[in-house]
């Protein structure tokens, strides 16, 4: 039955109209629900917190706005808090339309009536609207437009999505606003871990935060004490609480304050804070690769090699540890003190261009050992060279004569160095150290050779990945500095086997002799230093067990010291650090890699570093490549049929009894002369003057080193006839003479060390020849260009 029937009419319609007004209204209240709003937290700039990768807090960082301000989802507030905050603030919450009328009488009444101290009867609704939009609530104007704001966030958004952002919005003392940020100042802790006590602490400090916290020590005011303490015996009517919660609401409790926030390692953080300074979101927790305990034993070395290096001049230094197995950062530490201008402080070290100086000449081994240019073992010369226009020298100018390739890269000789890069093709090193992700490279012509002393400039991260890539045999990885930060398909450079042998190289570099601890380390050291030109820069980089070291010296302002010496000035804060870490962690290991399946060992001749004769004097083991590396029989060690009587070298047809067999060294002329001026003149092998159709021709021909091959020669045509090219070759030890020849023409003969002058006069494509007195030859073409 239709109870419209039993009304009159007049009521029934009006009875209709409301039903039809109500229903009207909670269609347009339901449309404004379902009508799709911004989150509450899309206005709002949030700080972020950074952790190491075990958890540890590193630093929250202010929002834009200057605060601090995290966002917590309601499901991640404990429960104490979020009872504690409706008892105190909003018991009807969950069933009033945004506005609680009774409380705004009273509150109306108190303020203006009866002229007491005024109250706002604001709903946590309310106190939301007022946050959001920045209004003035001390006016009646004010407060009505507060409750059409309420009403707003009523109709828009859930309880739930006000209440949790009330949580977020609210101040909570000083520059700190939301519940996330609060509870991890004030008590270290996410905010579903706060206790009673601080739970309800917090729910009475948004009243009046800025009265109510001692800001010099952090402990409660007796003002906020007491609010707490009420509230705890409204809690106790509500909600059950045992003696152990008394006992603890009568012990003090202190707050820490920003000032006393955890900041570690800073120039990682503020790098890290670039790299997303894009990102918009709510989720502003970043878990970081860096491990806290390594940072501040880093920082911990470094600061006490500073102080004990102070009067050397040593001021700033910058540290780089990354863990190659996931090539994350461990360790950053961007100049020995972030606070000190003098030193420029704030600059971080390790993204800063800076002149390697030898500290990139590993790769230049390992590319020569993959191009089959050289190696381990190969004898490489260590003489007086030029290569072009470009005469390098050594550190300590002088020369060594010849040098093994372990020993020419771990005594850093750079004229070795050089004629590896030389040598080099698809890769060059400039092309190699582009592919890598060098960054900011001119073009190759600019640098020419000299890149191979330094002359580019690198960052400590860009060495580290480069070093990271002979760790991880070969592989090319970025580094990381956040766990969630993708791992890409690594990128091949390097062969294991060149890989292998690189480090083999670096694991024979000998400490320096004057770091803290003597005893070698229980690890493989894989080690270079290097020292950039003027002394501006310091470097020593290398890995041990899982890690990459890499630690510069120097000044920021470019400044030189005769200090900054890789070997004398880095290396021993390098082994200092790499000591303490072996000693805090003893179980430290080297990542385990399969052996390289091509890699072979043989048997040389340690004097030429080929495949060793029965006349060798000294041999040993070298790694090679079969089919790549250049493995050749030892020609320095030669025998000779001397006459027993007269000591000369005997000629066929000759008596075996009347002869016998010496062994000879065999040195080509420049070394030869290294080792006279060194005082340790090798014998001359004796004079072959047997004729040549009953005597075997062998040994070394000559090398031209000059005129340079497949060169144009451009001379000008006032001078012509007086310009002049100097030919120069070197010889065997047996060879006395050079016989030059331009074409077909004979030009004439020089010593075994001098050289000999041509002065063209036509243009045209010539062949030089070099024939010494044993009928060994070598040639090759230039081109003569006149110009006016």
């Amino acid at each position: 039955m239709n109870i419209f029937h039993s009304v009159p009419k007049a009521i029934k319609y009006l009875l209709q109209n409301i039903a039809m007004a109500v229903f009207l209204l909670a269609l347009i209240a339901l449309a404004c629900r379902l009508y799709p709003h911004p989150p509450l937290s899309r206005e709002q700039p949030f700080s972020s917190v950074y952790y190491d990768r075990q958890g540890t807090l590193m630093r929250i960082t202010l929002a834009n706005d200057d605060r601090y301000r995290l966002w917590t989802p309601l499901e991640q507030v404990s429960s104490l808090m979020v009872q504690g905050l409706l008892l105190h603030e909003d018991r009807w919450f969950y069933y009033n339309p945004g506005f609680n009328p009774f409380s705004l009488i009273r509150g109306f009444w108190r303020s203006y009536v009866a002229g007491g101290l005024r109250q706002g009867g604001s709903t946590i609704t309310m106190q939301l609207a007022r946050m959001r939009w920045h209004l003035n609530t001390r006016t009646p104007s004010g407060k009505i437009m507060q409750v059409l704001r309420a009403v707003q966030l009523e109709l828009a958004y859930s309880k739930h999505d006000i209440l949790e952002a009330y949580l977020n919005y609210a101040p909570y003392g000083r520059n700190i606003e939301s519940i996330g940020a609060a509870s991890l100042i004030y008590f270290n802790k996410a905010p579903k871990d706060l206790t009673l006590p601080e739970a309800l602490t917090l729910a009475v400090l948004p009243q009046s935060p800025s009265y109510r916290i001692d800001v010099k020590t952090g402990v409660l005011s007796a003002v906020l004490a007491q609010a707490r303490n009420r509230l705890f015996q409204r809690w106790q009517k509500y909600y059950s609480a045992d003696s152990s919660q008394n006992a603890l609401f009568r012990l003090p409790l202190a707050l820490r304050q920003p000032e006393q926030m955890p900041y570690i390692a800073p120039h990682f953080i503020e790098q890290l804070r670039r790299q997303n300074r894009h990102y918009i979101g709510t989720d502003t927790r970043i878990d970081t690769t860096l491990d806290a305990g390594l940072q501040r034993l880093v920082e911990r070395q470094m600061n006490a090699f500073i102080l004990r290096n102070e009067s050397r001049g040593i001021h700033n230094a910058a540290v780089l540890l990354v863990d190659t197995r996931d090539m994350g950062i461990r360790a950053l530490v961007g100049s020995a003190d972030y606070y000190n201008r003098g030193i420029q402080g704030q600059v971080n070290g390790t993204t800063a261009k800076r002149s390697p100086g030898s500290a990139l000449k590993p790769f230049i081994y390992a590319l020569g050992m993959e191009q089959g240019v050289l190696h381990p073992m190969t004898i490489l010369k260590d003489v007086p060279s030029a290569f072009g226009a470009y005469a390098p020298e050594n550190f300590d100018r002088r020369f060594l004569g010849p040098v093994t390739g372990t020993d020419a890269l771990n005594f850093s000789r750079n004229i070795p160095a050089v004629y590896v890069a030389s040598q080099l093709r698809r890769p060059t090193f400039y092309q190699f150290l582009r592919v890598s992700g060098i960054s900011n490279m001119s073009s190759e012509n600019h640098y020419g050779l000299s890149l191979v002393l330094g002359g580019g400039e690198v960052t400590m991260q860009e060495v580290a990945k480069l070093y990271a890539l002979l760790a991880n045999r070969g592989e090319l990885l970025p580094l990381r500095m956040q766990k969630n930060d993708p791992t890409p398909t690594p990128t091949r450079l390097l062969s294991e086997e060149a890989s292998f042998m690189t480090l083999d190289m670096l694991r024979q570099h000998r400490r320096p002799g004057d770091t803290l601890v003597q005893q070698p380390s229980a690890l493989p050291v894989y080690w270079k230093t290097g020292t950039s030109w003027g002394f501006r820069d310091a470097w020593s980089a290398g890995i041990f067990g899982p890690y990459v070291l890499v630690v510069w010296e120097g000044n920021f302002d470019s400044k030189g010291n005769n200090v900054f010496v890789g070997t004398d000035a880095a290396a021993p804060l390098f082994f200092n650090i790499i000591d303490s870490i072996n000693a805090s962690y003893p179980a430290l290991q080297e990542p385990k890699h399969p052996f390289p399946k091509q890699l072979k060992r043989v048997e040389i001749c340690l004097a030429s570093g080929d495949l060793s004769t029965p006349w060798c004097q000294q041999k040993g083991k070298a790694w090679f490549i079969p089919g790549k590396s250049p493995i050749k029989v030892d020609t320095v060690y030669r025998p000779v049929r001397l006459d027993k009587l007269t000591g000369e070298v005997a000629c066929r047809p000759y008596n075996e009894e009347e002869t016998r067999i010496e062994v000879f060294e065999f040195w080509p002329s420049d070394l030869a002369n290294v080792f006279a001026q060194a005082g340790l003149p090798k014998r001359k092998p004796p004079v072959n003057r047997c004729k040549d159709d009953v005597v075997d021709v062998s040994g070394n021909p000559p090398r031209i080193t000059s005129p340079l091959l497949n060169t144009t020669y451009t001379l000008r045509q006032s001078q012509q006839g007086q310009d002049q090219i100097s030919f120069n070759a070197v010889t065997d030890a047996d060879s006395q003479t050079v016989y030059w020849f331009v074409d077909e023409i004979y030009l004439g003969s020089s010593a075994n060390k001098s050289a000999i002058d041509w002065r063209p006069i036509n243009k045209g494509r010539y062949r030089i020849r070099a024939v010494d007195d044993r009928g060994r030859a070598d040639s090759r073409w230039v081109n003569i260009e006149i110009v006016n």
